[in-house]
């Protein structure tokens, strides 16, 4: 059995009665049942899926995965492929968007090249390398069903480590010029969903390379025939390095009683090939954002997760994600430090007659 397989056997069900303990808890505090919405919410789910109380604010790691696509190949960017390692280098000197709003949270990035097609040294870069971006699914499979597997357990063996050096929470970022066109294919492959709805303009492009990437995803799933009931099928065939990748930290968080944050696009679709293989992961879930990206909605949908804010962002890196870690920090602190009605001397509200 490989690392993938034994890592889904061992995912456990959140826990039910310390969810039920936070929920009497929440009542006790001085509002009104319910009033704080989905920061209570937040908090009933973190005390199930880390089965303990009180809740702490947890050390948090943005795990972003970086790799190339030979689909870019079929003009479906408008940019170019080499900025793929030119960002990871911004990453890794701290100069990216998820660089500045993961300080803000007080979380770390971890930037792991997982497929980059380049030579990358850094002192501060994992070095996961899968192989040197995918094939172009438009001509043929993105990456052999063993590479698929190899990158799922490197992200599961990454959240191992985190996880050693006292990370407690995570994010899913990602990098990779052209992924959206792999996202798009999978996400019409795994749900159906018409290949027009799916494809959105990714970094910006016009109508007519809007027209190009449609046909190019039509292409691929012509040429691959994925198979929609085997969500490892169509990843090896339309899929990228970087999200198996991000399935592993989602299975790797999952299987460690952490909770993961998912970003946009390219990252739901990771959760959605992480929940097709194992469903109990969906529990350990938090949706970000809704992305701009065309098909997101429809996606978030199929996962049954509504997404915390819109605020019109489309940049991927675990931006979004990133953004959440507040609202998680506040969700445990409003267990923590606010008083209950009995402690602040305050009347509860009536009973009916």
């Amino acid at each position: 059995m490989n690392k993938v397989d034994q890592t889904i056997e061992r995912i456990q069900i959140p826990s039910e009665a310390t969810r039920n303990e936070a929920l009497r808890y929440l009542d006790t505090l001085t509002k009104p049942p319910g009033s704080l919405g989905r920061l209570e919410e937040l908090a009933v789910q973190l005390a199930g899926i880390t089965g303990v109380l009180p809740l702490t604010v947890m050390k948090k790691a943005v795990v972003v995965m970086a790799a190339d696509h030979g689909v870019c190949e079929e003009g479906v960017s408008a940019f170019p492929q080499e900025v793929t390692p030119q960002m990871v280098m911004n990453f890794l000197n701290g100069g990216a968007a998820i660089n500045v709003l993961s300080r803000q949270a007080g979380a770390d990035v971890i930037c792991v090249d997982i497929g980059v097609n380049a030579d990358m040294e850094h002192e501060a870069l994992l070095s996961r390398k899968v192989r040197r971006g995918t094939g172009n699914i438009a001509r043929g499979e993105a990456m052999s069903r063993e590479e698929a597997i190899a990158s799922m357990s490197h992200g599961i063996s990454i959240v191992e480590e985190l996880v050693q050096k006292g990370y407690q929470l995570f994010a899913t970022g990602e990098m990779g010029i052209g992924n959206t066109t792999p996202s798009a294919a999978l996400l019409s492959v795994l749900t159906g969903i018409d290949v027009e709805l799916a494809v959105g303009r990714g970094t910006g492009i016009d109508d007519n390379g809007l027209k190009r990437k449609q046909d190019t995803v039509k292409k691929a799933i012509e040429v691959n025939s994925p198979d929609p009931s085997d969500p490892l099928d169509a990843l090896s065939k339309l899929g990228g390095l970087e999200i198996a990748g991000l399935v592993g930290v989602i299975l790797g968080a999952a299987v460690h009683g952490c909770p993961v944050v998912i970003d946009g696009f390219i990252a739901s679709i990771a959760a959605l090939i992480a929940v097709r293989l194992a469903p109990l992961s969906r529990e350990y879930m938090i949706p970000s954002h809704i992305s701009h990206e065309n098909g997101h909605r429809l996606l978030l949908e199929q996962l049954g997760l509504e997404p915390m804010m819109d605020l019109k962002m489309r940049l991927g890196e675990g931006t979004g994600a990133a953004l959440i870690f507040n609202l998680i920090d506040a969700a445990v602190l409003i267990m923590n430090e606010m008083a209950t009605f009995d402690g602040a001397g305050i009347s509860r509200e009536r009973s009916p007659d």
